[in-house]
């Protein structure tokens, strides 16, 4: 076969399916965390990683593939604004409504006074303040949450948003060499190097370095699959058998490697996932609304109260199956307003500020 056979059409970056893709990997971390909320196991696993791992990793390839376009097609200065407006607004209306509206929910419910609220360590000032970089230092917040089946914590998925912001950086890095610009090699040697780190994960952990770091490496191989596919898109197009092609050889590769058999076979995830986006349809109202993003972070806090009135805790296959719809209607629609009155403001703002004037195309707002 020959090179040319590959080829496929263009990418539909303004017609396609990513948007849906995005909601249902949110949907399947929050049945993922069920398990653990509701105190019923952990749930289906491959190799140590439950379908929620498994659906981050979806994230992150697709978030190097958008990210990276992204950031050959904007300046420097454009590029991180518009990543900073994407992810920090919400996130920081997240967790205040965390402190001040789910918290104090629950303490109600348990103690039936919010007494202590304000003064008892973690305090709601504390829990914001100590994450407000989006790295996670605090999960708990007072009393609040301590006859749960998972105590304490009060947003299980968050962590997850710290490892995506460095990997646009990193991508944000090498967007400035010429030589990353022009072809793929650059983003192929930083797809091998993170997954040969994550690979040697035993190894890299004797350099002193904290688990941080050995949870990036877990991630950025994906994201660097992703941004390695978008040039060989960008250039070859969209095929129809590569797309399947790709999607034997991920689930072969991660059902056979194990450890680091998911890393490896990011690219293959991303091409498959990106043809999928391009033959699945998508409803035109989801494809009008990201909601994704505000979808993967009110989740937990949404599942851990449902747990707090003891809806679904311990409760067999039915019982949880209950737990998941009524915790997926009330995060879609906290999700919902997240969108309309955070996200889509945020961005229309900033891609309408004076400040910004890329003289390069503009990107989808909902990317």
């Amino acid at each position: 076969m020959t090179l040319a056979a590959l080829r496929g059409r263009p990418f539909p970056y303004r017609d396609n399916s990513l948007n849906l893709f995005r909601l249902v990997l949110a949907g399947l971390v929050l049945i993922a965390h069920s398990f653990y909320t509701t105190g019923n196991g952990v749930g289906p696993q491959l190799h140590g990683e439950n379908i929620g791992g498994w659906a981050v990793a979806g994230f992150f390839v697709i978030s190097g593939f958008l990210i990276t376009r992204s950031r050959l097609r904007s300046t420097a200065g454009d590029y991180l604004l518009h990543r900073i407006v994407r992810i920090f607004p919400a996130f920081l209306v997240c967790l205040i409504v965390t402190a001040v509206v789910f918290a104090p929910v629950a303490i109600l419910i348990q103690y039936g006074t919010l007494r202590g609220y304000l003064s008892t360590p973690v305090t709601p000032l504390q829990f914001v303040w100590s994450n407000i970089t989006l790295f996670m230092n605090q999960y708990g917040i007072g009393r609040s949450l301590s006859a749960v089946p998972y105590p304490s914590v009060w947003n299980g998925s968050l962590w997850t948003l710290y490892y995506e912001f460095l990997c646009y950086v990193l991508v944000w890095l090498l967007g400035a060499l010429a030589w990353f610009r022009r072809n793929a090699v650059l983003a192929a040697i930083a797809f091998v190097l993170a997954t040969a780190a994550h690979a040697l994960e035993s190894q890299v952990a004797r350099l002193g370095l904290d688990v941080s770091f050995l949870l990036f490496l877990k991630l950025a191989p994906f994201f660097l699959g992703g941004a390695l596919v978008y040039f060989l898109i960008d250039r070859w197009g969209v095929n129809r058998w590569v797309g399947i092609g790709s999607l034997l050889v991920a689930a072969g590769l991660a059902v056979g490697i194990p450890g680091w058999g998911g890393q490896i076979a990011a690219p293959f995830i991303a091409y498959g996932l990106l043809w999928l986006s391009t033959v699945a349809p998508q409803p035109t109202w989801i494809s009008r609304n990201d909601v994704s993003y505000g979808f993967y972070i009110y989740a937990w806090p949404v599942q851990q109260l449902l747990a707090l009135v003891g809806f679904g805790v311990g409760a067999g296959a039915l019982g949880l199956l209950a737990y998941d719809v009524v915790a997926i209607v009330i995060t879609f629609f906290l999700a919902w307003l997240s969108w309309v009155l955070i996200e889509r403001r945020a961005m229309a703002r900033v891609r309408r500020s004076p400040h910004s004037r890329s003289p390069l195309p503009q990107l989808d707002p909902r990317t």
